[in-house]
């Protein structure tokens, strides 16, 4: 089974922010899949992608995760 980890974006409000977020965090080696959450904020990556180079993908987005 692929691990899925959780991050918290606090800063989403609307389906702009999930489609930027998304975007970026796909272009992260190691990402299979992601699914966000816009109700709790959380951005769920399915992969094993490196957790910093996750977090630089959401802060080039343009928002701050709060990484597990």
């Amino acid at each position: 089974m692929t691990p899925t980890t959780t991050y918290v974006v606090p800063g989403m409000t609307c389906e702009h922010c999930v489609a930027a977020v998304a975007a970026e965090v796909r272009k992260v080696p190691g990402v299979e899949a992601v699914a966000i959450d816009l109700g709790s904020k959380e951005v769920r990556v399915t992969g094993v992608p490196v957790r910093d180079d996750v977090v630089a993908a959401i802060d080039e987005a343009g928002y701050d995760a709060a990484a597990p």
